[in-house]
């Protein structure tokens, strides 16, 4: 997959760390403006972040295991922070991603990070690649929806942060495509992805999608990395962005048209 082994507890770190730093800059009218995720201001995206990591360690963990509507979940939880003021989202965010942050390196060991855990309609993961879904959400949250929406620049990443996020979401994207059983995906097709954490992953005839080799594919997607996680997510189209096809391209259009990683 990558040119490095994914240490996911390092990754959240860092990635906390860019959080608690974009955030410690904000002035007090830049958190009640409106992020890039719908319906959501910087205050709810940072309380999305902050009652997600608490939820890890309550109750909640069973309702979002258990839901069948992620994101519905997700805007719930929210709903109970809109009225707390930005010190206290922050504080609440701190205390608790601090937590998750301490406990991910033991989720990740064996035989604890080899358990298959349900998350919502998103299917089962293996505990030590769900600690990744962290990391793509603060990676992403931060780089897509605050900082642009600030018109701030985006923190840097790094290839170990990217590895992990895009473990998550091919994990992901396999579930997503085999639960629709597209009978369309009827031959193999290649993502690579290049640049810092990329790799070459092989999308089977069924959806299964796994890390791999383009030989033998009717059609391979070329993209960059660090860009996967906007248009991966529909956040930017991938026609606006560097994605090459060779191969079949009518195949591979109609499978980047289904994509949508939640």
């Amino acid at each position: 997959m990558a040119d490095v082994t994914p240490d996911r507890g390092a990754a959240f770190k860092a990635e906390r760390a860019d959080m608690l730093a974009f955030c410690g800059g904000l002035e007090p009218a830049e958190w009640r403006m409106d992020s890039r995720a719908e319906g959501w201001r910087i205050h709810d995206v940072v309380a999305h972040m902050g009652t997600g990591c608490r939820a890890m360690f309550s109750p909640a963990a069973a309702k979002l295991m258990r839901t069948n509507d992620i994101e519905a979940a997700n805007d719930l939880l929210v709903d109970t922070r809109r009225d707390r003021s930005a010190p206290e989202v922050l504080a609440e965010y701190r205390r608790w991603s601090g937590v998750a942050a301490a406990i991910f390196p033991v989720m990740a060991r064996p035989p604890l990070g080899g358990v298959q855990v349900p998350l919502a309609e998103l299917g089962r993961f293996p505990l030590r690649v769900l600690t990744g879904a962290m990391v793509f959400d603060h990676h992403t949250h931060l780089r897509h929806d605050m900082a642009p929406a600030l018109g701030r620049p985006a923190p840097r990443t790094d290839a170990n942060r990217m590895a992990v996020v895009l473990e998550w979401m091919m994990a992901v994207l396999s579930n997503q495509l085999r639960a629709s059983a597209a009978a369309s995906l009827d031959r193999p097709l290649a993502i690579t992805l290049t640049g810092p954490g990329g790799g070459t992953w092989r999308v089977a005839p069924g959806g299964p999608v796994t890390v791999g080799s383009a030989d033998g594919s009717a059609a391979q997607i070329t993209g960059v990395a660090c860009e996967f996680p906007e248009w991966g997510t529909r956040r930017a189209s991938w026609r606006d962005r560097d994605v090459r096809i060779s191969g079949d391209a009518d195949y591979a259009r109609a499978f980047l048209d289904t994509v949508n990683v939640v």
